[in-house]
């Protein structure tokens, strides 16, 4: 089989079967036709005709390009060979397997920036008026209160957010949310969160919404078109520049400080494993080591004989 077309069934069976989202499947789209190339220009254009060397050859050189590239753009590019290469064996189209030996570069991995209790409550109040001052509101003022609020009370990344529908609040203490792979996976909502949702969907929605052609996306911009992502997150610089809050504030970050202070109250870590929706607890317990750092802090500073 040529390797362009090897690609594209590949690519259609992560897209279809596996349910990958639409940006990681553009990424794999991206790395392996830099791979396809790479082979192209040394005529090799059949999957039988790729050996382990060519294979470490291409990860050597694309580890040595100026600008050096981030360890974690070479990983992601080595995971697509080696998922495209592990595709067409348990296919049957190669009888072998020579990307398996190719080793990804190790990240150093890095403990996740969260906010404290204060600064969040710092930000939610620079993103607008709190329900109970609903009146004395703009309409996109209580959209990104209600935006910063699920935010940070369920944890759900940004592009899951935007992604709700009117809907997925249906039961209104819960909240569905589709996660990576199509996933769902039920959150929890807290009171503050749903009070800002109800002002917004009560007093801003249905004005915003008439702006547009209707949609069923229960985050709506200022033209009534489903609220994007970069919009989404233009709503928090803004609201973390009104609050004053020096460091770098990204969605990942109201993410990242709801897993950690959950921890922090005692809740298990699986449990907040099932609510960030990681399909390994592993993943979920970085965020122990922020709570032990913590720990950590406390005792230094109260403890008698801790210096």
């Amino acid at each position: 089989m040529r390797i362009g077309r090897a690609v594209e069934v590949y690519l259609r069976h992560v897209t279809i079967e596996r349910g990958l989202a639409s940006h990681t499947v553009d990424a794999y789209r991206r790395d392996l036709g830099t791979y396809a190339a790479w082979l192209a220009e040394r005529g090799i254009e059949d999957v039988d005709a790729v050996d382990a060397a060519q294979i470490a050859a291409f990860a050597a050189e694309k580890a040595s390009a100026e600008p050096r590239p981030a360890a974690s753009s070479l990983a992601r590019l080595q995971s697509s060979v080696r998922g495209l290469h592990r595709f067409l064996v348990r296919e049957g189209i190669r009888q072998d397997d020579p990307a398996q030996d190719l080793r990804p570069p190790k990240l150093a991995q890095r403990l996740p920036q969260a906010l404290t209790v204060d600064q969040v409550e710092r930000l939610l109040d620079a993103s607008g008026p709190p329900p109970g001052q609903a009146e004395a509101a703009t309409s996109v003022q209580l959209r990104d209160r209600a935006l910063v609020e699920l935010l940070y009370a369920t944890g759900a990344r940004v592009s899951e957010i935007v992604q709700l529908d009117v809907d997925d609040l249906a039961h209104g203490e819960v909240l569905r949310v589709r996660g990576k792979g199509s996933k769902e996976r039920i959150v929890p909502v807290g009171s503050y969160a749903r009070a800002a949702v109800d002002a917004y969907l009560t007093r801003a929605r249905p004005e915003l919404a008439r702006r547009g052609r209707g949609t069923p996306r229960l985050f709506v911009g200022a033209r009534g078109a489903a609220l994007s992502r970069q919009s989404a997150w233009a709503v928090l610089q803004q609201a973390a520049e009104g609050a004053g809050l020096e460091a770098h504030v990204s969605p990942h970050t109201l993410r990242h400080s709801f897993a950690t202070h959950l921890l922090q109250g005692g809740a298990d870590v699986r449990v907040v494993q099932e609510l960030l929706g990681h399909s390994s607890v592993a993943t979920t317990q970085i965020y122990t080591h922020v709570s032990v750092d913590a720990l950590r802090d406390v005792y230094a500073a109260a403890h008698p004989r801790a210096r």
